[in-house]
């Protein structure tokens, strides 16, 4: 099975690219759909945020895979040969096998993130799995790549100061926003109005910091206005009305705007008039804000583009530096276990073929009329011991040593050795696998008390179980 992360971000297409192809909720879900509907894609999950959108898949071949997957992306974005300079290839990347799940790992430490470190993305690649298994596209390589990726995410947080060190998207737009406010003569962000306009992950986000900031005063508009009311009330704030922007706007210094609106929400006519200082953050992609805005005088609008640029956005060099050694450890320790893993198909037949062997000796013995039953049942006892116990130690040590870099291929070796027919060796499905190889089943819910996959790749350190 190839496992294969296709997609764009803000380290390979510019942001106005971004911009043109991002793919909303309703779009990613039909993306997955029709990915699985095509039969090259076994698993997908879509992951869009406002820095990327990539397809993390499993497929039978790698370029039926790609090529499915890109025709896809090709569709969902609307492309026609007028687009020919927006094509997947002139502003995608493609990682296969290891280095797909080296980058997921990235993606979840938030090393592949604008502003390298932020937490959000960790929240971002959890909702897309769970979007993806409750739709039931999520297979078995995927679900274990998620759950360790998502539990190499936490570590990360948990063991260093990345948190601490790198400001979020919001937390990089506000402080480019403060600067230009105190530009404009303000001291700070405690002594200016703020409004949110959006209440969704980004926006209530941005709601908290500015709350905790100690804003002079606070407003929170959103489509749902109940949802804006929730939201404002957990951080004493006001809400207010989605619909008459241009009353907002004159009643604020700083103005975030961080909705799911396919267009701009905010238009220069909303802005008539003004005179006095305005700072607009947007952190939307597609953008809320008009281009015209950006255009107008007294007004300084912060995008992500600005916030690319910005050289203080990211996590102070040396926490960089150890999450990157900690990520290396994950990403070793996780191809350990998948080369591991590639032998347990054959190993699992080796043990069928063991067992076939076994049945038709006991049939022939069966057929003996000078054994009594209690016989017959002492002998199948003692020739499955003995054939379990043979087996034990050589199918253990050939998934310890399969799962060394640079190991010859064992998968191969057994086959050839025992004379496997391929078609047994071809991969089964999960309970069926644990079944040949006597491992104990994966309980009704796939994830342990931790949070982890019960046969996920084990965390470096772990020691491997022995399995009788």
């Amino acid at each position: 099975m190839n496992l294969l992360v296709v997609g764009i971000s803000h380290r390979s297409a510019a942001v106005e690219t971004l911009e043109r192809l991002a793919v909303g909720p309703e779009a990613a879900a039909d993306l997955s759909r029709a990915l699985l509907r095509g039969g090259e894609v076994r698993e997908a999950v879509v992951l869009s945020t406002c820095n990327r959108v990539e397809v993390y898949a499993t497929a039978a071949t790698f370029h039926g895979g790609l090529s499915a997957i890109v025709d896809e992306l090709h569709r969902v974005w609307g492309l026609g040969e007028a687009d020919a300079d927006l094509d997947f290839a002139s502003c995608g990347y493609v990682r296969h096998g290891a280095d797909a799940a080296a980058h997921a790992f990235r993606v979840a430490a938030g090393l592949d993130s604008m502003v390298a470190g932020e937490p959000q993305i960790l929240g971002q690649l959890r909702d897309a799995y769970d979007t993806a298994r409750e739709a039931d596209q999520v297979g078995r390589h995927l679900h274990e790549l998620f759950q360790q990726a998502l539990r190499v995410g936490k570590r990360i947080h948990a063991e260093t100061d990345v948190d601490a060190a790198a400001p979020s998207v919001v937390t990089a737009a506000l402080e480019l926003a403060e600067r230009s406010l105190v530009r404009s003569g303000f001291v700070g962000l405690a002594q200016a109005r703020a409004a949110v306009v959006g209440a969704g992950a980004m926006g209530s986000l941005a709601t908290a910091t500015l709350a905790r900031s100690g804003v002079k005063s606070l407003k929170v508009a959103n489509r749902d206005r109940e949802k804006a009311e929730r939201l404002a009330a957990v951080w004493d704030a006001e809400a207010a009305d989605y619909d008459d922007l241009t009353s907002l706007a004159a009643q604020v210094d700083l103005l975030v705007c961080a909705t799911a609106s396919p267009e701009p929400v905010l238009r220069a006519e909303h802005l008539a008039g003004r005179t006095a200082p305005l700072v607009v953050c947007d952190l939307a992609l597609p953008k809320d804000v008009a281009e015209a805005v950006s255009r107008l005088e007294h007004v300084h609008v912060v995008d992500i583009a600005e916030i690319q640029r910005a050289d203080a956005a990211g996590a102070a060099a040396d926490t960089l530096a150890e999450v990157e050694a900690l990520l290396a450890e994950e990403i070793a320790a996780y191809n350990e276990a998948l080369r591991a893993d590639a032998v347990t198909p054959t190993v699992a037949a080796l043990r069928a073929a063991a067992a076939d062997i076994v049945d038709a000796e006991l049939a022939r013995v069966a057929r003996r009329g000078d054994f009594t039953d209690d016989q017959r049942a002492e002998v199948a006892r003692t020739v499955h011991r003995v054939v379990q116990r043979l087996l034990h130690e050589p199918t253990v040590r050939v998934r310890e040593l399969a799962g060394q870099p640079g190991a010859p291929d064992y998968a191969r070796a057994l086959r050839d050795l025992f004379a496997l027919d391929p078609a047994a060796v071809a991969e089964p499905q999960t309970g069926d696998l644990a079944d040949a190889l006597k491992i104990n089943p994966v309980a009704t819910d796939p994830l342990g008390a931790d949070g982890t996959l019960g046969t996920a790749p084990k965390p470096p350190g772990a020691s491997s179980p022995r399995r009788p």
